[in-house]
């Protein structure tokens, strides 16, 4: 499951300020810099995004993802999502 987050001006983990219009995404353990490829299991679409912080700390869910990265996967709120980092 991914779900959406990031406030404006707020700094992540990686120290930078959160950019709800980047397409950038909060995972546990990957990485900063890592580019994940997240695909919505409900219509197909897909879209890169870079971890720069952390979470979701939330039971079930793997990833969260800025609005403008929800908003490219076609969702608001939660996603069933698969991950493929590289």
């Amino acid at each position: 499951m991914a779900s959406v987050y990031a406030y404006a001006g707020q700094r992540t983990a990686s120290g930078e300020r959160a950019q709800p219009n980047g397409l950038t995404a909060a995972h546990r353990s990957l990485p900063f810099g890592t580019r994940v490829r997240v695909t919505n299991k409900s219509n197909g679409r897909s879209v890169t995004v870079q971890i720069n912080d952390r979470g979701s700390f939330v039971r079930g869910r793997v990833i969260d993802l800025t609005q403008a990265a929800a908003h490219a996967l076609g969702f608001s709120g939660l996603a069933r999502v698969t991950l493929q980092a590289g």
